[in-house]
């Protein structure tokens, strides 16, 4: 009588570990982008957000910045002051401010460190910096996905 082994030979196993490496491969990076792409609509809604808040502060005033004149301190859009505590992966600022114009700026931190992006207040968007691998800056939009796509 014959006698039948039962499990796994060493070959089905080899198989099973050699599919297993070959999705691991093709899965971490694209999840990893995946994570990229979803953590920049930090850094553009914010942006948006914060340009919205300057135009209404522009309708009520007149202006953007107004500098300190007769003892008065200086006033500014809301908008404009340093804001790192509203992202967990983007620190914004509002480096160029003027009575008329301003750039609202969005810069990376922690994972995300290496994008910059800006906004005007002629809505002028637009991608300064960028992680290696996912385009070339400086380009007229947000890049918001890996390649320059915007």
């Amino acid at each position: 009588m014959k006698r039948h082994c039962q499990g796994f030979t060493l070959i089905e196993i080899m198989m099973v570990v050699i599919i297993i490496g070959i999705l691991a491969a093709i899965a971490i990076p694209n999840y990893a982008d995946y994570l990229t792409r979803s953590r920049i609509t930090q850094a553009t809604a914010g942006l948006s957000e914060k340009r919205v808040r300057m135009e209404q502060f522009f309708q009520d005033n007149h202006f953007y910045f107004q500098p300190a004149a007769g003892g008065n301190p200086a006033i500014n859009g809301p908008a404009c002051d340093n804001d790192t505590t509203t992202s967990q992966y983007f620190d914004f600022t509002c480096p160029t401010l003027t009575a008329t114009t301003y750039t609202l700026t969005a810069t990376g931190k922690s994972s995300m460190a290496g994008f910059t992006y800006t906004v005007t207040q002629a809505n002028v968007r637009a991608t300064t910096a960028v992680q290696s691998g996912w385009g070339t800056p400086p380009v007229a939009c947000w890049v918001t996905s890996k390649g320059g796509g915007c």
